[in-house]
């Protein structure tokens, strides 16, 4: 879920362990579809009562199909149908992604969106003991719907929070993971979402990419996909028409950038370290 509102008033953000069944999500109510999982029990949202301003215009609008709506989240929490969303990949690029996190999972990981499948519920089975991974999302019923993936764990954090404004001291992660978050954000939240990943994240860190990419000429699926992206995911053009280098803030540059294509082209991950 695309991850763009100011969370918290405080520096250092409410984090919530997920140790504790059968807590209550209290959330401001943005929204209808908010208002629709308010009652349900879950886990409390960090930023509850704290004035988390509304959802972006453009989450509502663009996205409310896919995330936003209750109706969304039991449609797509399925994991042979984000399997086939990405054409039989999504295994593949989730066991890359984790993969350049490590085996054993070491220090703070900040994982910007919520996902669905089975990504969140791998990496924490990979944390080491005295690791910790915190989950960003500026939507409540995005996080509920992660919580219940989850079993208690005291190393999980649950965060309503913005990724163009998170609110966290500089250098606080060893790792980040962006998820297929990126081709769902306009241009001006992309570019606060790289800059604010590149602040959190410790010197000698490394920011961990896996989206959408420009697909090889005669990729049998290019025209689909160009039709896909058009009517539904505007955004996400600008990961074909660009490098991902081309977002990224010009006063903070990565050490280095590993860049791997899968598919055809159609998929990318890239390794940034600080």
């Amino acid at each position: 879920a695309a991850v763009t509102t100011l969370t918290s008033i405080r520096r250092e953000p409410p984090r919530l362990r997920h140790a504790t069944k059968g807590l209550r999500m209290t959330p401001p109510l943005h929204s209808a579809a908010d208002a629709a999982i308010s009652a349900a029990p879950g886990v409390p949202m960090a930023g509850a009562g704290l004035g988390v301003p509304p959802v972006p215009r453009y989450l509502e609008q663009v996205y409310w199909w896919a995330y936003v709506h209750p109706n969304a989240v039991q449609l797509f929490e399925r994991e042979w149908l984000v399997n086939l969303i990405l054409f039989g990949n999504y295994g593949r690029l989730r066991d890359a992604a984790l993969a350049e996190l490590g085996e054993t999972i070491s220090g703070r990981t900040l994982q910007v969106a919520c996902v669905y499948g089975n990504l969140t519920p791998k990496l924490r089975q990979r944390l080491a003991t005295d690791a910790s991974l915190d989950v960003l999302d500026i939507l409540p019923i995005q996080l509920k719907n992660l919580a219940a993936k989850l079993p208690p764990d005291e190393r999980v954090a649950l965060m309503q929070g913005d990724s163009s404004a998170i609110a966290c001291p500089d250098a606080s992660y060893d790792q980040v993971l962006l998820f297929f978050l990126l081709h769902e954000q306009p241009e001006h939240v992309r570019r606060g979402t790289l800059a604010e990943a590149m602040r959190v994240v410790k010197p000698g860190g490394k920011i961990v990419i896996v989206d959408y990419h420009l697909p090889v000429r005669l990729h049998p699926l290019r025209l689909l996909m160009t039709g896909v992206f058009r009517k539904l995911e505007p955004y996400a053009m600008d990961l074909w028409d660009n490098e991902v280098e081309h977002f990224m803030p010009t006063d903070v540059r990565p050490r280095s950038i590993e860049k791997r294509t899968y598919y055809g082209g159609l998929y990318q991950k890239l390794v940034l370290t600080r």
